[in-house]
């Protein structure tokens, strides 16, 4: 049996948390049922919000900085600005989206993560 892969490694490159090999996604952010390749269950995975989070928190600041540092610098009309930064923007954060779920994804399979239950209550 071989080792699993780095989680981060596997989350970049969008491939399989278990063998690191299949695709993760049949779709743009849909997770396959089962992995081609090894077969391992993705169908329980689930990363909720939290890579949304993460490109919220870090492409909103980019964006905030790049957008700030035009205007301070060389003060360009407002279309100018709109017609970099909200199409960069964009780009950015569905271009960051599917990496980021992957890696979320790939770090639960590597700590064994599952939903906290607390079946044992009244």
């Amino acid at each position: 049996m071989s080792a699993r892969p780095n989680p981060v490694v596997a989350g970049v490159k969008c491939r399989c948390p278990n063998c690191g090999k299949g695709p993760l996604f049949s779709g743009f952010l849909t997770v396959r049922e089962h992995c081609e390749t090894c077969g391992a269950d993705l169908s329980a995975a689930d990363s909720g919000d939290g890579p949304v989070v993460f490109i919220l928190l870090i492409v909103g600041a980019i964006g905030c900085f790049g957008l700030l540092f035009t205007e301070v610098s060389f003060h360009p009309p407002i279309w100018v600005e709109l017609l970099i930064w909200l199409p960069l923007t964009g780009a950015l954060a569905l271009g960051a989206l599917r990496p980021f779920k992957a890696v979320l994804i790939a770090l639960q399979f590597h700590n064994r993560a599952s939903e906290a239950r607390r079946d044992d209550l009244p």
